[in-house]
């Protein structure tokens, strides 16, 4: 008799586990089967994925100097194309595999022309996701290359190849065009959203400059033509995402330089505003890093010591004074940061975080040599940054002061909360709900129908304060705020511990009628 491994109240036999269980994969099933390992997702951002696969290449073509033209074109029926004039895809035979280059490319998992540095300096395609990616995860493909005087074609379906690569009509110039069409099957939704293809697209041309990009929506419901052409790089990129804030200063930083020692190619552009958050946005090789990685640790690491020393050296910051602290310098600051490299290491299929050490040495270094220079030669804008950061150093030290006092109260009333909360005298959090109401005649109601058993109500000044356009000093030193901290019992901040939640439900309460709708909230204080 088999022995039997128990895995909670399912039982397997050890002898059902065999050789006949393995599977392998082949071509591009892997694909098929964990389409979320390669793409992200199969929501909105997993389909919207598949077009910037296609258009990192064409992008590649531009940087290494071979297209000055994409375009993207939106077709009835949910397909997309992607179209440059670059060198085209290879189509002769590929010796190794005996087929042509061009179904290599699209029907083989890491099969390009970015491994071996022949044929692209940088890149931003590949890591295991590319062209064949998309192949695998439509329902049909067709990729067609103008190269060598004539057009060469092939379709697929599912990823299959429905011929070989045909010989076309004669033509001039040079480029590849693909067109697909995303399973449905797959993903949640096949509808391409105008507004998200426009943004990335954007985003591309400014890190590309000088490259013309059109975008066109040929479905019946919507037609429309965009184009981008810019010249002046991440810094009109840091112009157009500053274009509806106040600027501290009018110059725009620039700085674009290579770096012998690690072959790396950056660009950084910044500009301070008066708002209250930092704005980062990291790039390697024309790819979004939205988690940053080795090239923001770099720039971050450069901008702290330089205002620092700048600060120290003018006087600014006198003996006594502690030195500014990263967010300190980084509170309203909207910055591009994007390097070029041979190899990027990134951490995840999508590409999200940036792993190469040079990269962090590169953007260092560069980076902290022309912001010195800067400074120096534009002193008005080195004063109103300065001036921005002590503000924000201020804040901070009065915040914390302001955290500590709410704290220090919290911990010294014990259970002498705030006088207008009506507590319930059960003391089970899983059991116990607060009813936040506006105002004292609505608190008044409140009270009289509750079950004082495990229902509290805290009353509240309507309209206190909007504390996403507030420091953290000026939130704390509302009352109505302070009140609602103590009465959760769960600190905040660094502090914050939701293990000390007071009450496991938290209602908050309004009109029943249109005017009371002010008082609802969509996202916690």
């Amino acid at each position: 008799m088999a022995k039997k491994v128990i895995r909670g109240a399912k039982e397997t036999k050890v002898s059902d586990y065999s050789a006949k269980e393995i599977q392998v994969l082949e071509g591009l099933d892997p694909v098929r089967k964990r389409p979320g390992m390669y793409i992200g997702s199969t929501g909105p951002q997993g389909l919207h994925h598949l077009i910037w696969e296609v258009v990192d290449n064409s992008f590649d073509e531009a940087m290494a100097g071979h297209a000055n033209t994409i375009i993207v074109t939106l077709l009835p029926g949910n397909r997309v194309s992607v179209e440059d004039n670059g060198r085209g895809i290879p189509v002769d035979i590929h010796k190794q595999f005996k087929v042509s280059a061009l179904e290599l490319v699209m029907t083989k998992l890491h099969a390009g022309g970015k491994f071996g540095g022949g044929g692209y300096k940088v890149s931003g395609g590949l890591h295991g996701v590319g062209v064949s990616v998309v192949n695998a995860l439509s329902t049909y493909v067709k990729a067609e290359v103008k190269r060598d005087g004539y057009i060469w074609s092939q379709e697929y379906k599912l990823g299959k190849p429905q011929h070989k690569v045909k010989k076309g009509e004669k033509a001039k110039g040079a480029g590849t065009t693909i067109t697909f069409e995303p399973d449905a099957s797959i993903f949640e939704t096949v509808v391409f959203d105008w507004k998200t293809v426009i943004d990335h697209l954007r985003q591309q041309s400014y890190l590309t400059k000088g490259i013309k990009v059109i975008i066109a929506d040929e479905r019946e419901e919507a037609r429309r033509v965009h184009a981008f052409y810019f010249e002046g790089g991440v810094a009109s990129f840091v112009r157009h995402l500053n274009h509806k804030k106040a600027a501290k200063h009018e110059n725009v930083f620039y700085i674009f330089k290579h770096d012998d020692a690690s072959d790396i190619d950056v660009e950084v552009a910044l500009q301070y505003t008066e708002e209250y958050h930092e704005s980062m946005y990291c790039f390697t090789n024309n790819i979004y890093n939205p988690e940053g990685g080795a090239h923001l640790i770099g720039f971050r690491a450069a901008l702290t010591r330089e205002l620092n020393t700048y600060a120290r050296t003018k006087g600014i910051l006198k003996e006594k004074d502690d030195n500014l602290s990263g967010d300190d310098v980084r509170e309203g600051l909207t910055a591009v940061i994007s390097v070029k490299l041979r190899d990027p290491q990134f951490e995840g299929q999508t590409k999200g975080k940036l792993g190469n050490p040079e990269a962090r040495t590169a953007v260092e270094a560069v980076f902290a040599e022309a912001l010195k220079i800067y400074l120096e030669e534009h002193p008005k804008d080195a004063e109103a940054i300065l001036s921005k950061c002590l503000i924000a150093a201020e804040a901070r030290r009065a915040a914390r002061a302001a955290r500590d006092t709410v704290l220090r109260k919290g911990a010294l009333e014990g259970m002498t909360l705030p006088g207008k909360l009506a507590d319930c005298s059960n003391r089970d959090p899983h059991k116990c709900e607060l009813y936040i109401v506006e105002g004292d005649s609505a608190g008044g109601s409140a009270k009289q129908g509750r079950d004082r058993d495990f229902q509290a109500i805290l009353p509240l000044r309507g309209k206190i304060l909007n504390v996403e356009r507030a420091r953290l000093d000026k939130i704390l030193h509302n009352n109505e705020v302070k009140n609602l901290v103590i009465a959760l019992g769960t600190n905040i901040g660094e502090m914050f511990d939701l293990e000390k939640l007071r009450y496991h439900r938290v209602i908050i309460m309004t009109d029943a009628d249109v005017d009371g709708a002010h008082s609802s909230a969509t996202s916690p204080i």
